[in-house]
């Protein structure tokens, strides 16, 4: 017998749709990424590179620096002079409130909070200023899995299995 869930946020499902997650892996040109550091061994910098690399157009967001990736770094969403389609969020899940408030308040398509990056009022304001919201899901795995070449290793395939194929 499951746990019974006590609030929001024990249910994270609401906030991780396939179809949504496709959705957005399909139509988004620019990300920008909260939180994004010019230290090559974080996260930030890893999941940057590698949108990068697959076409997205990255927008830094981080005061504590002036550019990553060869792109300008902006202190706040509402510093950013282009419209942005995803709002990638790197940060503590208490700083969401305020970064979801900045993503209605520039139209962004979209909230995707990474992996651990759970805040349900966060996810509130978002919604209710019409922003959609993923939550607890890294973009650079979700785009390998719907649209990069993880499905080549049995990801995606509903079979995963640590039995090896005879050699022919």
């Amino acid at each position: 017998m499951s746990p019974a869930v006590t609030s929001p946020v024990d249910d994270l499902t609401r906030w991780q749709d396939p179809l949504t997650i496709q959705r957005v892996l399909r139509t988004a040109k620019t990300v920008a990424i909260v939180g994004l550091s010019s230290n090559e061994l974080r996260a930030s910098y890893f999941v940057g590179f590698y949108l990068k690399r697959h076409g997205y157009r990255i927008v830094p967001i981080n005061p504590r620096e002036s550019e990553v990736l060869g792109e300008k770094s902006y202190a706040s969403l509402l510093d950013v002079p282009v419209p942005i389609d995803v709002v990638n969020v790197f940060r503590a899940p208490d700083a969401v409130p305020a970064i979801a408030a900045d993503a209605v308040a520039i139209g962004a398509g979209n909230l995707w909070c990474q992996f651990g990056v759970i805040h349900a009022e966060g996810a509130r304001i978002a919604e209710a200023g019409g922003v959609p919201v993923v939550m607890d899901r890294c973009l650079k795995v979700e785009h390998a899995r719907y649209i990069g070449r993880m499905h080549w290793f049995g990801f995606n395939t509903r079979r995963i299995t640590s039995v090896r194929g005879r050699l022919e």
